[in-house]
């Protein structure tokens, strides 16, 4: 028997038991949440856990102090909404060079774990002893942006939800402080929705022709396979 052979039967353990464990880790989540658990989703050593919104500080409470998940990667949001604005926020040449042909707008896509709202919010924590990461999702109603805050379980999500109450709106009830990171105190609006127009782009676009030289067609005489000889 080769080695191959030997190392396959190894491998396909380490999965399996890879697998249970987070099946294991899924079903202690159900039991603590019930029916605030709305989906989960796995590939490997990550895994997606969306829940409802209210359960979304005890989703982290849970991660943190039961399941050994203390290591606190980032938290965001994401706003599902296709572009009112079509590609007029592209660059020119982008514009030239991928052409779209009008028709219907692709149905929106959620990603694992899926999602029901416009606006949801993202966050990633790892188990640093074992490698997995879970990526938590809450969806948001659209009429009421607010989530309680990670900060009293996972401190070093403190300037991450700022970044979110100041570029999406979203309030976070707990916060010890939502104050501005990047804007000014009277700026107005929330610059990473998909509805806040890009004012600099729509007066000049960005890059611009000018700024980009297309590569020559074939027979053109710029690859070295045609033109004059």
């Amino acid at each position: 028997m080769s080695s191959t052979d030997t190392e396959a039967p190894e491998a396909d353990a380490v999965d399996a038991s890879a697998d249970e464990a987070v099946e294991a880790l899924v079903a202690r989540l159900r039991i603590t949440l019930g029916d605030a658990l709305v989906e989960s989703d796995a590939d490997g050593g990550l895994v997606w856990v969306r829940v409802q919104r209210d359960a979304w500080a005890d989703l982290a409470n849970c991660l943190s102090h039961r399941e050994g998940f203390g290591f606190f990667n980032f938290l965001s949001a994401i706003d599902w909404m296709p572009s009112p604005f079509g590609r007029e926020m592209d660059s020119a040449v982008d514009n030239v060079l991928n052409a779209v042909e009008p028709g219907e707008p692709a149905a929106t896509e959620t990603g694992a774990a899926g999602g029901d709202t416009r606006f949801q919010l993202l966050a990633r924590v790892n188990d640093v002893s074992t490698g997995r990461s879970v990526i938590a999702k809450a969806d948001l109603p659209e009429d009421d942006l607010r989530a309680p805050s990670w900060v009293p379980t996972y401190p070093g999500a403190d300037w991450h939800e700022r970044e979110a109450w100041e570029m999406f709106g979203i309030d976070f009830d707990g916060h010890p402080g939502l104050r501005h990171l990047y804007l000014p105190g009277e700026f107005e609006g929330h610059p990473l929705r998909k509805d806040y127009p890009l004012l600099a782009r729509r007066v000049k676009p960005w890059p611009g022709l000018v700024d980009v030289e297309l590569m020559p067609e074939p027979g053109e005489g710029g690859d070295g396979k045609g033109g004059a000889s």
